[in-house]
């Protein structure tokens, strides 16, 4: 979640009058820094989190592994002072997914017994995680939900649709590797699928990424699909 209440919210207004307020506590709660380099993990999946951070710039990715090995990525955030490990510390359990830097980046590390006193303390900063991790748990929703229920060629013209539409938290990798995690499928599978999406005239390849030349039949295309 970021500091910054997310302003389509129900008291993103309320939030933006006890926003200095909200950092001021997070200060208290400070311990000190921490530097990561890319590919580092700030935390690991199954881990006990005893320590939160802020990360006020630099991208970091999500993921999650099945016992059998097999990887779903989240996708990218380019973090505007995110807090990372908010939500095992208010469910008191191990961490859910693994947190990775994506490039250099260094982090503020906040004492979780600190901030338990500091929102026992003043408990309408709670509404600041409420809020922010409610907004967060339904996009991630959304994305896991639409991977589950439709086929891959149809997932990756949809997210290539709302990149367009509508603002993401969650950006694109530029590997492949991780772009068959993020659609929950392997590397070939993925390759398969946007082969097909190029020989129908939706997208071609530029350098790692991938661009529709042709909107409207996208768009047809994500309408016939789930029809």
């Amino acid at each position: 979640m970021r500091l910054s209440p997310y302003s389509s919210t129900r008291f993103a207004p309320l939030l933006e009058q006890h926003h200095d307020a909200f950092t001021a506590a997070l200060s208290e709660c400070r311990v000190g820094a921490a530097q990561f380099q890319a590919d580092d993990l700030l935390l690991t999946q199954g881990q006990a989190v005893d320590r939160l951070y802020i990360v006020p710039t630099g991208k970091l990715a999500f993921h999650i592994t099945a016992i059998n090995g097999r990887r779903f990525q989240l996708g990218e955030v380019q973090c505007e002072h995110h807090i990372i490990g908010e939500m095992e510390f208010f469910t008191n359990t191990p961490c859910q997914w693994s947190v990775m830097a994506m490039e250099p980046l260094q982090a503020e590390v906040l004492c979780v017994q600190r901030l338990q006193q500091q929102l026992t303390a003043n408990p309408i900063l709670s509404l600041f995680f409420a809020s922010a991790l409610a907004f967060d748990y339904q996009e991630s929703l959304a994305i896991s939900t639409h991977r589950l229920l439709h086929p891959i060629a149809y997932n990756i013209a949809f997210d290539l649709w709302q990149r367009r539409h509508s603002k993401m938290t969650l950006d694109a990798f530029n590997r492949v590797e991780q772009e068959a995690e993020r659609f929950g499928t392997s590397s070939r599978v993925y390759r398969r699928a946007v082969k097909s999406l190029i020989e129908q005239g939706l997208v071609e390849k530029r350098g790692h990424s991938i661009e529709v030349v042709d909107w409207p039949k996208l768009e047809r295309f994500i309408a016939l699909t789930v029809e």
